[in-house]
């Protein structure tokens, strides 16, 4: 995949393109992908996704929401998704203020080299998003793009997006989220030192990662999870939140107990993939409480995976 960080470029190949956020990659974006790939398979058309290296309302309305996946795990997925190209565009105030029409002529059909144009009913793009569908319908023939608009992909009667997915994140419905998004929920991130306190006082290896502010973790609490490192791939207990029992003040972050694990993955980029809401995040009065509780999650989890036979795949074969 070739990853474009900037307003000057063009992409030589007649493309299918697609606008958006892609934030969680969820299954209403997954549709729009598919019909790009059909796209590719009848006509030749590289695959080119453009959106912004930020969340435009970070610079229109000052306000910086949190996200599901950051942009170096979009980049991840992305590619995992067999894009061709993904345009991160650079987002100020001359990029909020451009005129639709000119963003669509100057931009997906100049220098995305537009032969298709594949977006959902609800897109919208220019200045205050006046750019739409209809709008697009309109300049098709005259600039000469095919264009097909996807349905919203649904879910008990509601349309699937990521403020669907951030709400049952928030309330640790993790199986709904992971049904939403069409895999599990992940958090990428390079293992940190922590306090040693696993290794220690627990006996099994532990993985610290800490997200960057902007990634929207779920409720805070212990997860069983999966731990993709490299080709190789490890059930775990992990916590997301500030290690209350611990004294410090600690960011939020996501430290995993792996289980059936005897090694050092310290420096490496790992995948730590969310599968089921265990229990809340609490503080214990001492470390052997919390070493007692640890025991009974890993109890708790081994029961969990007993019953449900998680598959030991990649992460996209995970259903819930």
């Amino acid at each position: 995949m070739e990853y474009i960080q900037t307003d000057e470029f063009h992409i030589e190949a007649p493309a299918v393109v697609t606008i958006g956020k892609f934030d969680g990659r969820h299954r209403g974006h997954q549709k729009i992908l598919k019909a790009m790939e059909e796209w590719k398979a009848k006509k030749g058309f590289a695959v080119a996704v453009f959106t912004f290296s930020r969340v435009p309302s970070a610079v229109v309305a000052k306000t910086v929401p949190t996200v599901i996946t950051t942009n170096e795990e979009r980049r991840y997925m992305m590619e995992q998704a067999g894009v061709d190209y993904l345009v991160e565009y650079p987002f100020n105030e001359a990029t909020a203020h451009m005129d639709p029409e000119e963003f669509v002529k100057t931009v997906l059909v100049g220098q995305m080299n537009a032969h298709a144009i594949v977006v959902g009913t609800d897109c919208g793009f220019g200045y205050k998003r006046a750019g739409n569908a209809q709008l697009l319908k309109e300049l098709a023939p005259r600039l000469g793009f095919a264009l097909t608009i996807i349905e919203k992909a649904k879910e008990d009667n509601r349309d699937i997006s990521s403020t669907y997915v951030r709400e049952e994140l928030d309330k640790g419905h993790m199986e709904k989220a992971n049904e939403l998004l069409g895999r599990p929920y992940s958090i990428h991130g390079k293992v940190v030192h922590g306090n040693h306190i696993g290794s220690s006082i627990l006996g099994f290896p532990t993985a610290n990662i800490l997200p960057p502010p902007e990634k929207h973790l779920p409720k805070f609490g212990v997860y069983l999870s999966r731990v993709i490192a490299g080709k190789n791939r490890y059930w775990g207990i992990t916590n997301i939140g500030k290690k209350p029992t611990v004294s410090g003040d600690y960011p939020a972050g996501a430290e995993t107990f792996l289980m059936d694990f005897d090694g050092d993955l310290y420096g490496q980029v790992i995948e730590v993939q969310l599968l089921r809401f265990m229990r809340p995040e609490q503080k214990f009065e001492g470390l052997k409480e919390l070493r007692e509780q640890i025991e009974e999650d890993k109890k708790t989890a081994a029961r969990i995976l007993k019953e449900k036979s998680f598959p030991a795949g990649t992460e996209e074969d995970t259903r819930l």
